[in-house]
């Protein structure tokens, strides 16, 4: 794990109603860096986990879901068989922010525990 990703996962999202700018390209793209496997798709950022089977991608889900309820930020999930799409943006600002980067990297935990 690199410094940007060990850093993310320590912060807390910060409640975002609007009202404040987008990330810039600048910005996105170091954080961008730091998490492995994640990429820009439209807007958003984005990463497909793949799965043994059907149990362990449910598992993930859920998994996915309590850290999104627990941040207040909640991604798109696109739910296959032995996989799942994960999909980021803040949609109160048309935009990527920091949150998104952070739920990114709490994901990614997962596999370290």
């Amino acid at each position: 794990m690199n410094d940007i990703a060990r850093s993310l996962r320590r912060r807390k999202c910060a409640p975002c109603e609007g009202g404040v700018a987008p990330l810039l390209p600048a910005q996105i793209e170091p954080l961008l860096k730091g998490l492995s496997g994640w990429t820009l798709e439209n807007g958003t950022i984005t990463k497909t986990y793949r799965f043994a089977n059907y149990y362990e991608t449910q598992a993930f889900v859920n998994a996915t879901a309590w850290i999104s309820h627990r941040e207040d930020h909640h991604p798109d999930l696109l739910v296959g068989y032995n996989q799942c799409k994960v999909s980021y943006l803040t949609h109160a600002i048309k935009g990527l922010s920091d949150n998104d980067f952070i739920c990114a990297a709490k994901i990614d935990a997962l596999f370290d525990l």
